[in-house]
This record gives structure tokens, C-alpha cells and sequence, in this order.
């Protein structure tokens, strides 16, 4: 029996998605981009039609969905639902973060999941994909409201998680506070120091040196390498970003280190445009010390602007980092940038340009670079953590950004030469796809049927 055409192939694998992904319009999204980059890899590896390597890789491994009961304050009982999808573990040990935010659902788990295979494999850290969390909100509760909801959260999770199984990290919602408790719940619970079974850890106790800032500079590294390409650079540049949580404001923070001018920050009340370059002692007091909204940083800081509608995207830069949530850059937002002259455009968030902006940004010739190779960065940090964990080590700052910035570069490289193979040179979408599936389709063709 003949083999169907990659291009049928690919149909057949999107229409079964579809039919089992009732109601998930961001899993959708997220497997109908990375399908529609694949034809010419598969043309080029028939092997992997044969052994239906996409009819498996669009499943996940295992989906698990719980309760997560717990007190308030008051003392009434919440209940919120906690999830985990492992995704895929060709490559190693399922590797993703916790999101803690009232858009949880698992259209969104499995997104992040999905992602996270492409991401983990670009990397080249041996690491597998998984993602978790709950609709849990911890903005305005309390730190011990949110040790409540942890240690709940921890007592089913831990079921599920090891060093060598399953490695959680933070995502949105989830930083250095929530770690912690997650942490010291998994020791009550199993009553082991594993140190290697979440990352994001507190320096003083497992954690890497530049973890928090990982992600952030990762997605300016891979942006200052786009257009080094071209002979160009970040210095003397103005760049937009959306987000104020620890993306956006380490972004902000490489970026001008880099001399660049970084203009804004946001939330979800709006954003500040500052023309002088964000202020990023206030920006880190204010958001993160304080847990502030974003209008405070623009009442502290003279010559500051803050807008309640509109976009950041509406403000003229060269350079753009969508550092926020999925599908926050918009056609229109494309446009708006594409009008006052925007060089290149590299996703901190994930998934947060939508498919037809990304288009839109292409044929305008814009760079543009995917959060799956873009952001990377924190990931790829975390599986270092989990190195120094292993060897009971700990490096300094200067090494481990190092090696950031090695990895990052070795991330670019890979897109770039996978879209130079495959016909599209520069199309960051095409070669950090089809790098990625390369890597983790020949891992799960040589374990077999599994």
C-alpha cells in the first residue's frame, strides 16, 4: 500500500485534531501552524508518514486534570481545577511550566504543551514537553492564601512529577513565591530533597543564576542575532514590549544594556509609554516588589505617559517584543507596526502574534521570531538548573549567561539553517518548526511504537 502524500497526510492528521479538539481553539492554532510548515520536511523523511509520527505527536502522552480545594482567608472553602499534560518524552523527562491565571483551561494546557515539544527540542538540552497549572488567580490573595493553594496544588501534582518523569518550572502566575511552596509541600509530602524536580528554584537553595531573567534576555539575544544577520544591531534602536511581569521587564533590562531604548511596558489596565526608556528600578518596584498596576509606574516617573486604550503596538519603534499572553498582536496591530517601520518583532510570550499578523510581518519582510525559538531561553536555563541540581553545583552569573546566550545562538543558527534547507532562508516560523520536528520525530521513530 502506497504512502499518501505529505500534503494529504498532513490534512488527514489536521481533521483529526480537529474532530478531538472540540471547544480548544488555541491547541488548534497552535498544531495548524507547525502543520503547515511541515511538507517539505516530510517530503524530504517519508519514513516519518510510515511510522505516524505526527498522528502520535499531536496526542499527548497523558492528561491529567484535578481538584484543588482550599481555605481563603476568611475561612470558605475555594475549589479550583489544577491540570498537567505530559505531552511528549522522546527526548527526555516531560520539562514545562505552571500557569496560574483564570484563562487556564485545557485548550490552553495543551497549547502551551504543544509548544513546549518544539521549544524543548530546539534547545538541544535532552529534555521532554509538558505543561501544567490551574484557573487559580494569586493577584490581590495573600501569601498565605497562596501557600494554601500551593500546598493543595502540590498534593495531587506530586503523584505525578519527578526528577526523572516530570519537571515543572513557573510561568505566568507562578514565580519565585509559589515555587517555593510547591517545593516545600513536594518535601513534606515525599520527604526527600529533590532539588532536580522543579525549577525556578530560589538561588540560595537549587535555583540558577539567571533563570528569572532567562526568558526575557533569550528573546533579545535571538532578536540582536536575526539582525546581526543583516548587519544590523540593537544599539541606538527604539523597541516596544508588552508585559511588566518578568519577561517583559528583563527584556526591557537586555535591551537597553544592549543600547537600545525600550519605551513601554503594560498590564491588563493599559500601558506606559516613557520616551526617556523605561526606568527599570521603578518598573521592578512597582510590579514586582509592590505588585502594582502599571498606571502607578507613570504617576512616579516624571515625563511618563500612561494609556488606558489602544495598544502598545500603536507607539513607532523599530524593534517589537510581545512579551504578555496568546494572541495579543493582532492583524491590525501588524499593520500599525509595519506602517511606522518595524525592523523585526521576536515573541518573549508564547503564541502571542496571531497566524495572520505573522503573515502580515513576513511579506512586509519583517524578521520575525516564533516564541518556540524566541523564548526558549528560559527552558533551556531551567535544564541547566537541573544539571547543577544533579551535580549538587552551582554557577556564577557570568557563566550562566554565557551559556544563555551560547544556547540562544545555537537556537538561531539551527531556524536559520533548517529555512535555508527547506527553500525559505530567514523564515524563523518554517526552520524552527521543521528543526524541531526533525529532532523529536527521529527520537520517537527509533524507540518504536510507543
Amino acid at each position: 500500500m502506497s504512502l499518501p502524500t505529505p500534503a494529504v497526510h498532513l490534512k488527514s492528521v489536521a481533521e483529526v485534531v480537529e474532530r478531538r479538539s472540540v471547544g480548544e481553539p488555541e491547541f488548534m492554532q497552535a498544531v495548524t501552524e507547525v502543520l503547515e510548515s511541515l511538507e517539505p520536511v516530510l517530503a524530504e523523511h517519508p519514513e516519518f508518514i510510515e511510522a505516524g509520527i505526527l498522528d502520535r505527536l499531536v496526542e499527548p502522552e497523558r492528561q491529567i486534570v484535578f481538584r484543588v480545594p482550599w481555605t481563603d482567608d476568611s475561612n470558605r472553602v475555594q475549589v479550583n481545577r489544577g491540570m498537567r499534560v505530559q505531552f511528549n518524552s522522546a527526548l527526555g523527562p516531560f520539562k514545562g511550566g505552571l500557569r496560574f491565571h483564570p484563562s487556564v483551561n485545557l485548550s490552553v494546557i495543551k497549547f502551551l504543551g504543544f509548544e513546549q515539544i518544539f521549544k524543548n527540542a530546539l534547545t538541544s538540552q535532552r529534555i521532554g514537553a509538558g505543561k501544567g497549572g490551574s484557573d487559580f488567580d494569586p493577584r490581590g490573595r495573600s501569601d498565605a492564601e497562596v501557600m494554601r493553594f500551593c500546598q493543595s496544588f502540590m498534593t495531587e501534582l506530586v503523584h505525578h512529577i519527578g526528577d526523572d518523569v516530570d519537571i515543572p518550572a513557573g510561568d505566568i502566575g507562578v514565580g519565585a513565591r509559589e515555587i517555593g511552596y510547591l517545593f516545600g509541600q513536594y518535601r513534606r509530602i515525599t520527604k526527600r530533597y529533590e532539588a532536580g524536580v522543579l525549577t525556578g528554584k530560589g538561588v540560595g537553595w537549587g535555583g540558577a543564576e539567571v533563570r528569572t531573567e532567562a526568558t526575557g534576555y533569550g528573546a533579545v539575544f535571538f532578536a540582536e542575532e536575526m539582525l546581526v544577520r543583516g548587519g544590523e544591531g540593537i544599539e541606538g534602536r527604539r523597541a516596544v514590549v508588552s508585559g511588566s511581569g518578568n519577561v517583559a521587564t528583563y527584556a526591557i533590562e537586555k535591551i537597553q544594556q544592549l543600547g537600545g531604548k525600550a519605551l513601554t511596558a503594560s498590564d491588563s489596565s493599559g500601558y506606559v509609554i516613557d520616551e526617556a526608556g523605561i526606568d527599570l528600578d521603578l518598573l521592578k518596584q512597582v510590579k514586582g516588589v509592590e505588585r502594582g498596576r502599571i498606571s502607578e509606574y507613570a504617576a512616579r516617573r516624571p515625563g511618563a505617559r500612561f494609556v488606558s486604550e489602544g495598544s502598545v503596538w500603536d507607539v513607532p519603534a523599530e524593534l517589537a517584543f510581545p512579551c504578555a499572553t496568546q494572541n495579543e498582536l493582532g492583524e491590525h496591530h501588524a499593520r500599525r507596526l509595519i506602517e511606522n517601520g518595524v525592523r523585526a518583532v521576536a515573541e518573549g510570550a508564547n503564541m502571542p502574534t496571531t497566524p495572520g499578523a505573522v503573515e502580515l510581518f513576513q511579506d512586509a519582510g519583517v524578521l520575525f521570531a516564533p516564541g518556540k525559538a524566541a523564548n526558549a531561553g528560559g527552558v533551556a536555563t531551567s535544564a541547566l538548573e537541573m544539571s547543577q541540581n544533579a551535580a549538587r553545583s552551582r554557577w556564577d552569573r557570568d557563566k550562566s549567561e554565557s551559556r544563555l546566550h551560547e544556547i540562544m545562538r545555537d537556537v538561531h543558527e539551527s531556524a536559520y539553517a533548517a529555512s535555508e534547507r527547506y527553500g525559505r532562508p530567514g523564515d524563523y516560523v518554517l526552520g524552527a518548526n521543521s528543526a524541531a520536528f526533525v529532532t523529536v520525530a527521529q527520537a520517537m521513530l527509533e524507540q518504536g511504537v510507543i
